[in-house]
């Protein structure tokens, strides 16, 4: 059993890391990839009946703290099911982790674009720029028509510590 959970925590990482990617492309989080990664939080409980149940139950108090958060505004609906997503198949003591480490990135990430409105703004990103120059051209561009943050970014870091915390 014990290879199943290293099977199934590396498709976590792999699935947050593509989630981080496409976050930062498209500020969006599909619903497929969330779906995966609850599904892979449950496999990795599966030694442990009660773990899934109780990790349902605390997924369950999450969803409902977060849905008014949503309601107001203040966090986008992919942020909110993946946070669910991720807290399936986790103990509550990992669950607090993982909010605490994703707070922390996404205070990291908010301090990024606060310095990137200090930064001058680049025209365009000719053809054969780095990824790096391309990646802050785009984020510029949408921190001066006040997009979001990729917040699924914060939330990826927080998963993925959580995952290499509890070990393989």
């Amino acid at each position: 059993m014990g290879w199943v959970v290293t099977i199934a925590s590396v498709l976590e990482i792999l699935l947050l890391l593509h989630v981080a990617t496409i976050d930062v492309a498209t500020r969006l989080i599909k619903n497929e990839v969330c779906l995966a990664l609850a599904l892979l939080g449950v496999v990795s409980q599966l030694a442990s009946p009660m773990q899934v149940v109780q990790s349902l139950i605390v997924a369950a108090i999450l969803l409902f703290v977060l849905l008014p958060v949503y309601a107001r505004g203040w966090m986008g609906g992919g942020d909110v099911k993946l946070l669910i997503a991720l807290s399936v198949g986790l103990p509550l003591s990992s669950v607090i982790q993982l909010l605490t480490v994703t707070a922390l990135a996404g205070g990291v990430l908010a301090v990024l674009h606060l310095i990137m409105r200090t930064l001058s703004y680049p025209r365009l990103a000719p053809v054969g720029s780095s990824l790096l120059r391309r990646v802050y051209v785009v984020e510029r561009w949408r921190h001066l028509r006040h997009a979001p943050l990729p917040y699924g970014v914060a939330i990826a870091c927080g998963g993925i510590w959580v995952i290499l915390s509890r070990g393989f």
